[in-house]
């Protein structure tokens, strides 16, 4: 079977994919947050973002079910507060801006998905809290897109640069 070739998203999708407390992975932990780019520097307001991320001891298994659904509408009330899954999805807001509230992971990274107006096919790239040999194997001014930067104790800042001078390095996973 043939796969289905990928199309644009458009801004549609933040009507049904982001749930209340997406981007609530774990509470008690750490904040990410940042902002989404176009190629001209200019804010996206209406991209998604999908995070996976392995758990404080590096264990990476989601748990199916932690999402909370109303017994009469089946609407998604958000996540049952205990079971850590590993995934998180936010939309960004009409500044670009996202926040995800998670634990370090072991591992020293969390996985990001961005889909945005205008993108064939999504982008993957890597938030990178701590070093790795795939982190050092890149040219020093490449490698500054993907790590997170310190703003005070327990936050952490990563913008997305789909585009331009300050392009953020996306993987292919082919």
């Amino acid at each position: 079977m043939n796969p289905t070739p990928s199309q644009t998203v458009g801004p549609f999708y933040g009507y049904a994919l982001p749930f209340p407390g997406g981007g609530d992975i774990a509470l008690g932990g750490i904040a990410v947050h940042g902002y989404v780019y176009d190629g001209a520097g200019e804010p996206v307001p209406d991209a998604l973002l999908e995070f996976w991320q392995a758990d404080s001891r590096g264990q990476v298994r989601g748990a199916p079910g932690s999402l909370r659904r109303d017994p009469t509408s089946g609407a998604v009330l958000g996540r049952d507060g205990v079971t850590f899954t590993g995934f998180g999805r936010v939309a960004t807001d009409r500044d670009g801006h996202w926040t995800l509230r998670t634990v370090e992971p072991a591992n020293g990274y969390i996985s990001v998905c961005v889909f945005a107006r205008g993108l064939l096919r999504h982008l993957y790239t890597r938030i990178y809290l701590g070093r790795d040999a795939f982190l050092d194997s890149l040219p020093p001014e490449r490698r500054q897109t993907l790590v997170a930067v310190e703003e005070r104790e327990g936050v952490r800042r990563f913008d997305i640069h789909l585009q331009g001078e300050k392009e953020t390095v996306f993987l292919d996973f082919g």
